[in-house]
């Protein structure tokens, strides 16, 4: 049995290329420190107008973007396994891969990396987290056989 509770939701209009619940699942676990604490989290998957909303929203930036984190955090009094959410931008995440020249599945497995580092914490506000965040996220994809996303070789 799995500490890991991750809810789906799948409401973007498109659905070519976007990989299986079982990859999502790999993935986020993969990112999640070791222990045996449950975890709840959810990712969406969404379309441009709602990743743009968000944005707008939270981070005031009118445009959509790959992926966004919102961490949850519980009050001291109320225990939670809920670490937060991912709203995953489908047709964005599936144009940078072709711009940037990556099989699809590496930079999905990436974002969502991405996004459970952000959920955990980390943040790449100043070159030195940067380069932290950067660092964690290629361990972690090399353990899953994926290339170096900030290489030429990862391309």
């Amino acid at each position: 049995m799995s500490r890991l509770e991750l809810e789906i939701q799948r409401v973007a209009s498109m659905s070519a290329g976007i990989p299986t619940d079982e990859d999502f699942h790999r993935w986020v676990e993969t990112a999640l420190p070791e222990g045996d604490e449950p975890v709840e989290m959810v990712i969406r998957l969404v379309d441009e107008s709602e990743s743009r909303q968000l944005n707008r929203d939270y981070r005031g930036k009118d445009s959509p973007t790959n992926v966004l984190s919102f961490p949850f955090d519980a009050p001291e009094q109320v225990p939670s396994a809920l670490l937060g959410d991912l709203a995953i931008c489908v047709p964005v995440v599936s144009r940078e891969a072709i711009e940037q020249g990556k099989p699809l599945p590496a930079h999905w497995a990436h974002m969502v990396i991405h996004g459970v580092l952000h959920l955990l914490g980390y943040d790449h506000l100043t070159d030195e987290e940067a380069q932290l965040m950067e660092q964690r996220e290629r361990e972690l994809l090399h353990q899953l056989h994926f290339s170096d996303p900030y290489s030429e070789e990862g391309r």
